[in-house]
């Protein structure tokens, strides 16, 4: 492939020029070109982790993905795991897109608005999902369209985020409940907003035109949101225990096994994999989950790095995502272990490249920021890492 299609082939963010006006470090994510950091990625980080602060991220690389018809409902009922018929208009939930076999295909929130349903979903799952949306457009009244490229996503994430959202967008906006949405219109124009975290610290997505994006971004910026880029992000997410689509979980793992219990309704009826899903509820667990690890040392920890018992280095699992901690000062991953060895403080040893270390399992979230807090709203979420 030459230099010129291998241009063409990046996408690029609706506020790609204002971030590097901003002095932002870009760099390739999942086929998008993306704010890395704005220069100082630990600073970044306290943007969002530390009390009273607030951080802002531009997330239009996630999939929007519309879905309307008469026959939404019942279609996408047989195809996620959730209960599409309890979903009220302006209110949201997780939702995932299982293979027949109960494996993950995506992993999403879904709003509905009106008569039609916006799903969310990260940047590695967004042809699958569109794919498995479209096939369905032939068979009744139901009506794909998608949205990426017009419809911006900004995040506001910190746990003074909902004042500033509410100094930009209204008291309505800052104080919406978790689970529910509020369609409004700012400066004539339309922007729906939602109460979810990236973080496990309180925030918003905000979604908008593409096109009217940047001046949303600059009253954020001027009431006190501070910049943050991918690689902040990604250290949050994993103290979070969020998994991420393409590399903590993908069509290899059943729903369940990534952790993504409240996407699932046990009570709604057949949908595709619901057989292999519900067994293995009712069995009581699955054969591995994803959890978390707290290592004894600092160091480097590959991707699929083996993890086995300490006792007689039996493999029990393997590494997914690693990151250093700032909040806990340790080296931290995610990882799937078998059932049997999934208690907190069960000792482990991982084999990485030709070096073992020492970790502890250890249940998620490491990091119980805001969104924990109990001046929160009071209703959870299922989170998605979109």
């Amino acid at each position: 492939m030459t230099e010129a299609v291998e241009q063409l082939a990046i996408h690029k963010l609706p506020l790609d020029e204002i971030h590097r006006q901003g002095g932002a470090l870009m760099g390739l994510r999942d086929g998008w070109s993306v704010p890395t950091s704005y220069g100082d990625s630990s600073a970044e980080y306290r943007a969002v982790r530390e009390e009273g602060s607030t951080g802002l991220i531009e997330l239009s690389s996630h999939a929007r993905i519309e879905v309307s018809g008469a026959e939404a409902v019942q279609f996408l009922n047989g195809l996620v795991t959730n209960d599409m018929k309890t979903l009220a208009d302006g209110a949201w939930m997780p939702a995932a897109f299982p293979t027949p076999q109960g494996r993950l295909i995506a992993s999403t929130r879904v709003l509905r608005r009106q008569d039609s349903f916006l799903f969310l979903t990260e940047t590695v799952s967004h042809a699958s999902l569109l794919k498995t949306l479209e096939r369905f457009t032939l068979a009744g009244d139901f009506h794909v369209k998608d949205l990426t490229g017009t419809l911006a996503q900004l995040s506001v994430q910190g746990a003074s985020s909902s004042e500033v959202v509410g100094q930009v967008l209204g008291q309505e906006a800052g104080r919406v409940e978790r689970l529910r949405a509020v369609e409004l219109l700012w400066k004539e124009r339309s922007v729906s907003v939602i109460r979810a975290t990236h973080t496990a610290e309180d925030g918003f997505d905000l979604f908008i035109d593409a096109a009217q994006a940047s001046l949303l971004w600059q009253e954020l910026t001027a009431a006190g949101a501070k910049a943050f880029g991918f690689d902040a992000l990604e250290i949050l997410r994993i103290e979070a225990g969020l998994p991420r689509y393409g590399l903590d979980m993908d069509e290899t793992n059943i729903v369940t096994e990534a952790g993504l219990d409240d996407a699932v309704s046990y009570t709604k009826g057949c949908y595709t994999g619901q057989e292999i899903i519900a067994r293995i509820h009712w069995r009581g667990h699955v054969a591995k989950k994803l959890t978390g690890l707290v290592f004894d040392t600092e160091g480097n920890i590959e991707r699929d790095a083996k993890i086995r018992t300490e006792a007689d280095g039996k493999e029990i699992g393997r590494i997914t995502s690693t990151t250093f901690s700032p909040h806990l000062k340790r080296t931290i991953a995610l990882g799937y272990v078998k059932y049997d060895y999934l208690k907190p403080g069960t000792r482990v040893i991982v084999a990485s490249g030709n070096e073992e270390r020492g970790a502890i399992v250890t249940e998620l979230p490491f990091v119980r920021g805001s969104w924990s807090d109990d001046a929160a709203p009071t209703e959870t979420e299922g989170e998605t890492g979109a």
